[in-house]
């Protein structure tokens, strides 16, 4: 089979293709054990029956309002995501091919987004989520625009918006689908499935945006990757003109009666005196930070490394996608299993989180000690950064659930924008550590940042429950 499949593919060595079929067969058997699992949103859950009660709704009709909802935001996210890794896998190249200095071009970008970061999040809230998300499709489609002209004040300014649209794209899409989720009045619960596809798609989209990415490349240069993000985001700018708006601010009197200034000094203040949100936000900042150091660590290192016939990082980029995929499957079967073995369903979302961050913290201390202490350990880092993704697709929808359960639907999009700020500062100095330090010690580095996610997470886990917010409907 292995022979087969090196005719087939370009000249990749042995063990790139055998990591290929590994993953491959790994994630068709998650998707078979997956298929007969059956998800807790499917039986009548306690809080689905009083919703049932109290909207004269059959289990069926409300289970046709939620697939059609959720269909709703997963083609919007999905193809905006489409769109997101196409660019990203291709921009230092496209730089590359202008001559430009690229260090000044992401690093502007970082910087943007935690700047505007803290001030974002409030209009976000104040002016509405679906209008925010119309925002970001247009500053996408300016940004991908600007990337054709090579003269890099014109691409600096595009790097400025790019760190506005990052905020919006990891602020305003999900606010608006947890916000919408209860104005509709579907169980908490579900909200868990709609995170899981999410991540699960986005592992997806990213495998098929190398391969769309390529072929429009060898059509269209370097740019063609960047025309074809422009035609998936004025899709995607279709799709959501036909959701409906929400705002925060909900449950205290309507968002027309709350000034911008106030949803902004609302937010702050509730982080400062909200120990669970802090700690939240917190979780975030370290674990995405570890994870975007990790990023710009595994290509050179496996590089470096010189490993039989050379990296195909295509390749084992696909591979670590698969990872990502088959973490978002694992998800719900795990937190069930966490929910009805190990402790209650109420606890099970947090401890789900402290087991992948923990995982994700030993996965990164391997590279840590074989660099450190070994010479020949290619073999053990490769699984190591398979692993560090499969905790990353694991630990994305359960990071959603946690802030839809802790963080308030009124300053969701003002609270998870002040969060990108420290966010964006532990991605700097991971940054800047990657050109001063052994890679060793950065990498030792990432695993402290997840370790210290844990205990963090293990402290919400052993804390009082919280009780499930609410949004009174328009």
């Amino acid at each position: 089979m292995s022979d087969l499949l090196s005719s087939v593919l370009p000249e990749w060595p042995s063990w790139a293709v055998n990591l290929l079929l590994t993953m491959t067969a790994a994630l068709s058997c998650t998707l078979i054990i997956n298929h007969f699992y059956t998800p807790d949103d499917e039986t009548e859950s306690e809080e689905e029956k009083k919703l049932l009660k109290a909207g004269h709704k059959t289990h069926q009709s409300l289970h046709a309002e939620f697939d059609t909802f959720r269909r709703s935001y997963l083609s919007v996210y999905l193809v905006i995501m489409l769109a997101d890794w196409m660019q990203g896998t291709h921009m230092y190249t496209l730089y590359l091919s202008y001559n430009v200095n690229i260090s000044a071009l992401f690093l502007t970008g970082f910087l943007s987004g935690a700047i505007f970061a803290p001030f974002l999040g409030s209009l976000v809230d104040k002016f509405g989520r679906k209008r925010s998300c119309i925002v970001y499709c247009i500053l996408e489609i300016i940004i991908n625009w600007l990337e054709h002209y090579s003269d890099f004040r014109t691409l600096l300014l595009g790097r400025i918006l790019g760190g506005i649209s990052t905020n919006l794209l990891f602020s305003a899409f999900e606010s608006w689908m947890a916000t919408e989720h209860r104005k509709r009045g579907f169980p908490e619960e579900w909200m868990a499935r709609t995170y899981s596809e999410c991540s699960i798609g986005n592992g997806a989209t990213a495998i098929l945006a190398g391969v769309l990415a390529q072929v429009l490349e060898d059509a269209f240069g370097h740019i063609g990757p960047f025309q074809g993000a422009i035609a998936l985001t004025v899709l995607a700018l279709v799709l959501v003109l036909q959701w409906e708006e929400n705002y925060g601010e909900a449950q205290e009197g309507g968002h027309e009666s709350s000034s911008l200034y106030k949803q902004f000094i609302n937010g702050w203040k509730l982080v400062a005196s909200d120990s669970k949100v802090l700690r939240i936000g917190l979780i975030q900042a370290l674990s995405e930070g570890g994870m975007y150091t990790f990023v710009f660590m595994w290509v050179p290192t496996l590089l470096s490394m010189d490993p039989p016939g050379g990296v195909p990082t295509g390749c084992v980029f696909s591979a670590m996608m698969m990872a990502i995929t088959i973490g978002g499957i694992v998800f719900q079967p795990l937190e069930h299993f966490f929910g009805t073995k190990i402790t209650t369903k109420a606890r099970a979302p947090e401890l789900s989180a402290v087991f992948a961050y923990i995982m994700a913290s030993l996965s990164m201390s391997v590279p840590a000690l074989c660099l450190c202490c070994s010479a020949d350990c290619f073999g053990k880092i490769l699984a190591s950064f398979i692993v560090i993704e499969f905790c990353v697709g694991l630990s994305s929808p359960i990071a959603g659930t946690l802030r839809s359960k802790y963080v308030p639907d009124a300053y969701q999009g003002a609270i998870m924008n002040i969060f990108r700020l420290p966010l964006n500062a532990v991605v700097v100095s991971g940054t800047y550590a990657t050109d001063v330090f052994d890679h060793y010690k950065v990498y030792g580095y990432v695993s402290g940042l997840f370790l210290a996610a844990a205990v963090l997470q293990a402290t919400l886990a052993m804390g009082k429950q919280v009780e499930k917010k609410q949004v009174k409907k328009d």
